[in-house]
């Protein structure tokens, strides 16, 4: 059987370990650029789709004979990424 700390830890919504009641604006502050930061890499990754994949798949090549090369698809897909992580990277420094 959990003791009651145990317990009250595993259903609160954010646990402080230390003592210092003075974090809790910090952790109210770092969850709210956590929230921005996903809603950031969400909007970007669905501009990049929205705008990507219909090129990737050939869809300006009937008007202007346009195919884009798998390897820099693949490229864009990486830096894709890469941007998303960086993003997510900046709450790192926010202070």
């Amino acid at each position: 059987m959990g003791k009651g700390s145990d317990i009250a830890m595993d259903v609160a919504k954010i646990t402080i370990i230390s003592s210092d009641l003075t974090r809790i604006p910090y952790a109210i502050r770092l969850s709210r650029q956590t929230v921005a930061a996903i809603r950031q890499n969400l909007f970007w990754a669905f501009i990049y789709n929205i705008i990507g994949i219909p090129i990737a798949a050939g869809l300006l090549y009937p008007f202007n004979g346009f195919l884009l090369n798998p390897m820099i698809a693949g490229a864009a897909m990486a830096l894709s990424s890469i941007s998303v992580v960086s993003n997510s990277l900046r709450i790192k420094w926010m202070k």
